[in-house]
C-alpha cells in the first residue's frame, strides 16, 4: 500500500493518525470467579482459547437453551487459507458450534455471503471441513436472492431496509465469530462490521450510503447475543483480504456487547502499524453514541486467562 492509499483509507475509517497510544488488555482484569464481567480475553490456541473465553463468560447454556436455532456468523468470504488471517480460524468455528450442540441447540448453522467463488472459500477456508463431523449440513455460504427477506429498520439513519438471510431472521441465537482484520473503507473489520456477510446486497452499504452510518444501522438489527472475536491472528494490514501484515496474537476476546468487543480489540492490537483509540473508529464511535454498546475499554470488567 502506497502512502496516498494509506492516509485515504484511515480518512475512510475515521481512524486519527495523531499519536494514539494503544492500552492493550483492558484495566480493570477481574479474577476467574468474579460474576457478570462485560467481557472475557484468554490467550492460548484457538479452539481452547475460544472455550475457555466463553465459559469465562458463563459457558454457553447461558446464550443457548435447548431447542433453539442458532446462527454462527464466522469471516468465510474469502478463498484464502487459515495462516492468511482473512477468515475465522477454523478451530473458533468449530468449538462454538460444538459448544452450541452441548448446550441443547436444536439447530445450529453457520452462514456467510461470500464475496469470492463460494465453494472455493468453503473449501479453502477450513471451516466446513473442520464442522463436518458435528453436521454435514452445518456449513453453508447462502448466495440466492430467494434466501433472503426483507427486513426494517426501526429508527436507521442511512440504511433504514434491507434483505437479511432468513435463516437469520429465524435463528433464536446469532453469534458473531469475525476475525480480527483491519478493513479499507472501515478501517476495522470485526463484530459490527461483519454483521454486512448476513444481508444480500453489502455493495449498497459502500455506494448508496454513508458506510458507518450504514454498518450501525443494521447492527441495531441483527445483534448478537454473543461475540467471539478471532485474534488467533490478526491481519492487521492489506485488510479485508490481505495479503498483509499478520500478528500472532493468539489471543480469544469475547462478550455480550458487540461494541465493547470491538473497541477492545481496537485497543489491544496494532492496525497498519501504529495503536489506535476505539473512539478513533468512526463507526464504533457511532454505534456507542446511539447506545448500542460501550466504547470505555479502560473501564470494562474483564475476565483473563493465559492457556
Amino acid at each position: 500500500m502506497d502512502r496516498r492509499t494509506f492516509i485515504i483509507n484511515q480518512a475512510r475509517a475515521g481512524l486519527v493518525l495523531a499519536g494514539a497510544a494503544g492500552l492493550g488488555l483492558p484495566a480493570r482484569v477481574l479474577s476467574a470467579g468474579t460474576p457478570d464481567p462485560d467481557l472475557s480475553v484468554v490467550k492460548g490456541d484457538p479452539g481452547p482459547a475460544t472455550r475457555a473465553a466463553v465459559e469465562l463468560l458463563g459457558g454457553m447454556s447461558r446464550f443457548v437453551k435447548k431447542g433453539q436455532r442458532v446462527v454462527i456468523k464466522p469471516n468465510m468470504s474469502f478463498a484464502r487459507p487459515v495462516e492468511a488471517g482473512a477468515n475465522t480460524h477454523p478451530a473458533v468455528v468449530r468449538e462454538l458450534a460444538a459448544m452450541c450442540r452441548e448446550a441443547g441447540a436444536g439447530r445450529v448453522l453457520v452462514l456467510d455471503n461470500p464475496l469470492a467463488e463460494a465453494e472455493a472459500c468453503l473449501e479453502r477456508s477450513g471451516i466446513a471441513a473442520a464442522c463436518r463431523d458435528l453436521d454435514e449440513g452445518m456449513v453453508h455460504q447462502v448466495e440466492n436472492p430467494r434466501l433472503f427477506a426483507p427486513a426494517d429498520i426501526p429508527g436507521a439513519v442511512a440504511l433504514t431496509r434491507t434483505e437479511v438471510m432468513r435463516e437469520v431472521l429465524k435463528a433464536e441465537v446469532l453469534i458473531a465469530a469475525p476475525a480480527a482484520k483491519s478493513h479499507s473503507s472501515a478501517g476495522v473489520s470485526l463484530s459490527l462490521k461483519g454483521m454486512m456477510g448476513l444481508v444480500l446486497n453489502r455493495r449498497d452499504f459502500h455506494w448508496k450510503y454513508d458506510l458507518d452510518e450504514a454498518i450501525v444501522d443494521l447492527a441495531s438489527l441483527l445483534k448478537p447475543a454473543l461475540v467471539v472475536i478471532d485474534g488467533s491472528r490478526v491481519l492487521s494490514s492489506g485488510g479485508p483480504g490481505g495479503p498483509g501484515k499478520i500478528l500472532g496474537a493468539r489471543t480469544i476476546i469475547a462478550s455480550t456487547d458487540m461494541v465493547a468487543a470491538d473497541a477492545t480489540a481496537v485497543e489491544s492490537f496494532e492496525w497498519y502499524g501504529r495503536r489506535f483509540k476505539a473512539s478513533q473508529v468512526r463507526h464504533l464511535k457511532l454505534a456507542a453514541q446511539r447506545g448500542l454498546g460501550r466504547l470505555d475499554v479502560a473501564g470494562l470488567k474483564v475476565k483473563t486467562a493465559v492457556l
